[in-house]
């Protein structure tokens, strides 16, 4: 399921915002807790570097591409990806990048930093109300 969300979303790293946007996208799977994409244009581009040789399927978006994040020598290597052609079910995410929290400095929902889900697969943004459990850590590879 997609839904765009009013709710301030913002993302840290290397010491600063290099993502800012009340304009993004909250997308929910099952045993997963929400991931948001934000629109590129809320997005620093100068923090953003295409990650070579670096895609993955979602069956139900697309093809990923990933991106490395750099800011000032810091990098966190495919940390953020987007859907450039996703299905038409999920068409707004052709304008959106989301980021794995667990490679930022910190990600925010409105006023609460998040938890990053666990597993280094997934993408998802925990925050105090979302109850689990969720996809992603020892032994829940099989859901």
């Amino acid at each position: 399921m997609l839904e765009p969300t009013r709710r301030r979303l913002r993302v840290v790293f290397g010491g600063r915002t290099i993502a800012d946007s009340t304009r993004g996208y909250r997308a929910l799977e099952t045993s997963h807790p929400p991931t948001y994409y934000l629109p590129f244009d809320d997005v620093d581009g100068g923090a953003l570097r295409k990650a070579p040789n670096r895609t993955s399927l979602c069956e139900w978006k697309g093809q990923a591409q990933y991106y490395d994040v750099v800011v000032s020598g810091h990098v966190a290597k495919a940390a953020a990806w987007s859907y450039p052609r996703p299905t038409s079910r999920f068409a707004p995410l052709s304008e959106c990048l989301a980021f794995y929290p667990s490679r930022m400095d910190s990600c925010w929902v409105d006023d609460e930093q998040v938890q990053p889900q666990q597993g280094d697969f997934y993408g998802g943004w925990v925050t105090s109300d979302i109850v689990g459990p969720f996809k992603g850590g020892p032994g829940t590879w099989g859901w």
